[in-house]
């Protein structure tokens, strides 16, 4: 398959050396153009390229950026044909993304997503951190393997996306259709918490809608007051065992 990534922060990074490592043909692009992709994203094949190059032809587009950058590639990505499958990886921030009002009163982040592309996506990778992500794959079968979930509508989708996430080092669990995708937004107890497939079915099955806002900026707070802090500044550690205490 041909695979499009847009963005290379820490998710988009790591996406783009496992699946050209896995053997795919990947097209990178950010929004500083393909001279600023950097070498060692590119050491298993992939090639740097503008947005609309990394797109063309593309069987899986995958959107690694900001839940706020979604409205500014929305008109290139309707344009796709209906057969590209679109994944979406992004969170709900509003410190970071501003206050988006149709979130807030409780519309499911990623069917906002769906609504801005005008068109189905699936949602993966948005509930691992990126240390974790890049750090704690493992083999297949391995008992303690990591598992991310994964909401899709389309059934061939979902399984086109769950084997990707296989090959990135990772177990995949459905966590449902889009509507459900709620169940690994951030506060969620599948949220950047590092569980296992089977302690993932249960997390997101324990899930709290009402709960997660709350949870998410608790989170953001108890971060932000220890960064900067060189005896205190937190690692990602520390970061998924606060996600655990919170959320869980």
């Amino acid at each position: 398959m041909k695979i499009g990534i847009i963005g290379t922060g820490h998710i988009g990074k790591t996406l783009v050396i496992r699946l050209s490592e896995a053997g795919y043909q990947v097209k990178v692009a950010n929004s500083r153009g393909p001279q600023s992709i950097e070498a060692d994203l590119l050491i298993n094949g992939a090639q740097p390229a503008t947005t609309e190059e990394a797109v063309e032809d593309a069987d899986v587009v995958i959107l690694s950026i900001p839940l706020i950058r979604i409205p500014d590639i929305a008109p290139l990505i309707r344009k796709l044909p209906a057969k590209t499958i679109v994944v979406d990886t992004s969170n709900y921030y509003p410190l970071r993304d501003d206050r988006i009002e149709s979130i807030d009163e409780g519309q499911v982040e990623s069917l906002w997503v769906t609504e801005i592309l005008g068109r189905p996506v699936i949602k993966a990778w948005n509930a691992i951190g990126s240390h974790s992500f890049a750090e704690k794959l493992s083999p297949v079968n391995s008992i303690d393997r990591i598992a991310i979930p994964i909401a899709a509508d389309n059934k061939e989708h979902k399984e086109i996306g769950m084997m990707l996430i296989q090959q990135t080092g990772f177990d995949a669990k459905y966590s449902g259709k889009l509507a459900e995708s709620w169940r690994q937004q951030p506060g969620s107890p599948s949220y950047c918490t590092d569980l296992t497939y089977e302690e993932l079915g249960s997390a997101l099955s324990m899930a709290e809608k009402n709960r997660l806002p709350k949870r998410r900026d608790i989170s953001v707070e108890a971060i932000s007051e220890r960064m900067g802090d060189s005896k205190t500044n937190p690692n990602a550690d520390y970061a998924v065992r606060l996600s655990r205490a919170l959320f869980m």
